[in-house]
């Protein structure tokens, strides 16, 4: 195993006002892989949101998302659709913690695939796996509201780069 730190800290971002949608971008393509670690709140309860790379809104995305609180399951899934739906976010307060790992985020011969994994005391623990059909090396990554709802400030997203061991 390669010695030193296994993430590298790429941006921070923390929200001074409510914002519809999050963007990450000038992501640099010297990593392998990248995970985003965020905890993010909603002006609207249990609002959904989604998750697109390179600013494409094109149906070549799919997802299937898993979900549970401890007494009920559900899943729910999707093909060509223009998003991955990643998580929804219970409240301002509970803003939980949502990890978002991309691998082989730069190979520019693969699709993309994203692991999602979210949770927050009042709500869900949710799981999803999201391909998205294209080629390209990720250089952005945006997260909004499917909704109305805004991600409340004070509400962070790190990027962090993974190297090859």
């Amino acid at each position: 195993m390669a010695a030193g730190s296994t993430y590298t800290p790429i941006a921070t971002t923390t929200l001074g006002s409510n914002q519809s949608t999050i963007s990450l971008s000038s992501i640099p393509s010297a990593y392998t892989d990248l995970v985003v670690v965020a905890s993010v709140g909603s002006t609207i309860p249990t609002e959904a949101y989604v998750i697109r790379f390179n600013s494409d809104t094109g149906n070549n995305y799919s997802w299937t998302r898993l979900s549970g609180n401890g007494s009920a399951a559900a899943s729910a899934r999707s093909s060509n659709t223009s998003y991955i739906s990643a998580f929804e976010i219970p409240s301002a307060t509970d803003k939980g913690v949502q990890i978002i790992q991309l691998n082989n985020y730069s190979n520019t011969t693969t699709f993309k695939t994203a692991l999602v994994r979210a949770d927050a005391a009042s709500y869900n623990a949710v799981a999803v796996v999201g391909l998205w059909r294209n080629t390209s090396a990720i250089n952005s990554i945006t997260i909004s509201s499917s909704g109305t709802g805004n991600v409340v400030a004070g509400s962070t997203l790190t990027i962090y780069g993974i190297l090859a061991a």
